[in-house]
């Protein structure tokens, strides 16, 4: 079977009033734990949800991510025969520029590239789906640097580079994983290697680093297929590791708070939460089944951890404990979800339904949905019937 997922992006008016909108930079946001501070949204959608803006139907195929930026929106695309970075007119939804990353990643559960550039000043940073990590300039799309994961050690995973680029004081952080280190910083400005981190050596699978505070000190922290591991952003030493139990693909990013490391992953690995003493041991504190994220990612919001587990629902988990607050199982399938303004906005990755769901330790209340597969079942329809002339195969 093979499945070519078209890349279309959608813009949906969702304000009380006009204003100026918060930037969403890198993956999950600008602190990439998928909160904003945006206000002023609406808290109660009307029928069949908010009024569409715009659609942009030439992203070409693939599951990245947009980042947004001063009034643009960057997103990478498969089309044309080549992974690009396009550049939209937040506005008008109109193509500014694109630019060449890589050669053309196919797989038979999807081509395209997986990642969420990340924006930083007048920089911007892509990770291709066969390891291609590219410095383009974000003004006018000149390269400024690029390296392959390859360079690194590092394997295609099998289902492409998914992870999006940290970028924290200088450095790019990404996974190329494998036997020489699985995790490398570079130079922002000049793609020179600054460190690989040889104390851990698993291969690459598909969350993403993040930066987070232990004891007062930054890490770098990242899940992968069999540790949860932290590492010192100066020099990429390994502070601890934690076993983990990953199988097939190991996805969300992992949550750090008040000296803990909360992670998940699906395919029945579970969640885990470990706490991190100022020599670096790091204890599990709970280790359970009640949240297992496929994909789609988790948030902590106060003392709360909200996501989809599999065979669970939608879940409200207490962060400390690891124990099941309210599971809703029936109003929404699996899929992401995100958090602005006092609102949870889930979406569903079959249907394409897109939930606004209040916060709230009582149980799951909706306050508005949007079919955002109504709106492209026709494109899909003309995709799939391409699709299967061309290629010859049964889609």
């Amino acid at each position: 079977m093979v499945t070519r997922r078209a890349t279309l992006l959608l813009l949906f008016t969702s304000c009380c009033a006009i204003a100026a909108a918060n930037d969403w930079p890198q993956w999950l946001g600008p602190e990439r734990n998928g909160l904003t501070a945006e206000t002023g949204l609406l808290q109660e959608w009307p029928e069949g949800g908010p009024k569409r803006v715009w659609l942009f139907e030439n992203c070409g195929v693939g599951y990245a991510g947009p980042a947004i930026v001063g009034g643009k929106v960057y997103v990478m695309g498969q089309r044309e025969g080549r992974e690009r970075l396009l550049v939209l007119d937040t506005s008008s939804g109109d193509e500014l520029w694109t630019a060449d990353l890589d050669e053309p990643y196919e797989n038979d559960w999807g081509d395209g590239p997986r990642g969420t550039p990340t924006v930083v000043g007048d920089r911007i940073y892509c990770l291709a789906a066969k390891g291609a990590l590219v410095c383009l300039n974000a003004s006018t799309g000149e390269e400024v640097w690029r390296v392959r994961m390859q360079d690194f050690g590092g394997q295609v995973p099998t289902w492409g580079y998914a992870e999006s680029p940290l970028v924290h004081e200088g450095r790019v952080v990404v996974t190329p994983g494998g036997d020489k280190g699985s995790i490398i910083a570079l130079d922002e400005s000049t793609g020179k290697l600054l460190w690989q981190s040889d104390g851990v050596k698993d291969g690459a699978h598909y969350s993403s680093v993040i930066a987070g505070t232990i004891h007062g000190k930054t890490q770098y922290v990242q899940l992968l297929v069999q540790h949860l591991v932290g590492v010192e952003p100066e020099s990429g030493k390994v502070l601890w590791t934690a076993d983990w139990p990953g199988q097939v693909a190991v996805i969300p990013t992992p949550i750090v708070h008040d000296n803990k490391v909360y992670a998940t992953s699906g395919y029945g690995s579970g969640c885990m939460l470990i706490e991190v003493a100022a020599d670096n041991t790091a204890t599990v504190t709970y280790q359970n089944k009640t949240m297992k994220n496929h994909h789609g990612g988790v948030l902590l919001l106060g003392d709360k951890i909200y996501g989809h587990s599999d065979g669970v629902g939608w879940v409200c988990q207490d962060f400390a404990t690891g124990d099941q607050v309210w599971r809703e199982r029936g109003a929404l399938g699996k899929g992401a979800i995100a958090y602005a303004d006092g609102r949870f906005y889930c979406q569903s990755e079959d249907e394409g339904t897109l939930a606004l769901v209040g916060v709230s330790t009582d149980g799951w209340k909706e306050h508005g949905r949007a079919s955002v597969g109504a709106v492209l079942a026709p494109l899909l329809a003309e995709l799939v019937a391409a699709a299967t002339t061309d290629l010859g195969r049964e889609i």
